[in-house]
């Protein structure tokens, strides 16, 4: 009897897991998202590291990174940029990373071209293909409800 009543319960459940795991599904916001059937999407992955220039004095430095700021916030606004961020002190000359909301390397590479830390040669840009869930694009909206202060 126990182990009828233990059956019975956890086919109840599996039910209606099933079932809120439907209900969840938001296929307007899928579409909106362009996400694919498995909540997925194509990007592409920028790792900055440091450039060739290592000449330039640091109030040309502190001008260029102003811009590469003001470049940022400008495509996150734009929805091209979906994430970006330093990385901390390393040995290997990462200094951050972009992952733009778009499909093609050459769409990318227009988009890093805008960058004036880049342009300088303080920062250069590796670009690869990149496949992730398509909520990702919702970064710059949540980040704009918990950041006090902006760069």
């Amino acid at each position: 009897m126990k182990k009828s009543i233990l059956i019975m319960f956890l086919l109840l459940c599996s039910m209606g897991f099933s079932q809120e795991t439907e209900k969840r599904y938001d296929e307007t916001l899928a579409k909106s998202l362009q996400a694919d059937e498995y909540g997925m999407k194509k990007y592409v992955f920028c790792l900055l590291k440091s450039g060739t220039n290592t000449t330039i004095s640091k109030e040309e430095s502190k001008k260029l990174f102003e811009g590469h700021m003001a470049n940022i916030n400008k495509l996150a606004k734009e929805g091209k940029l979906v994430v970006a961020g330093p990385f901390m002190k390393n040995e290997r000359n990462y200094r951050g990373i972009y992952i733009f909301n778009v499909e093609t390397i050459d769409e990318a590479k227009a988009l890093v071209d805008t960058d004036p830390a880049i342009e300088a040669k303080l920062l250069e840009a590796e670009l690869t293909p990149w496949y992730a869930t398509a909520a990702l694009q919702e970064t710059v909206k949540i980040h704009e409800k918990i950041a006090k202060k902006k760069f």
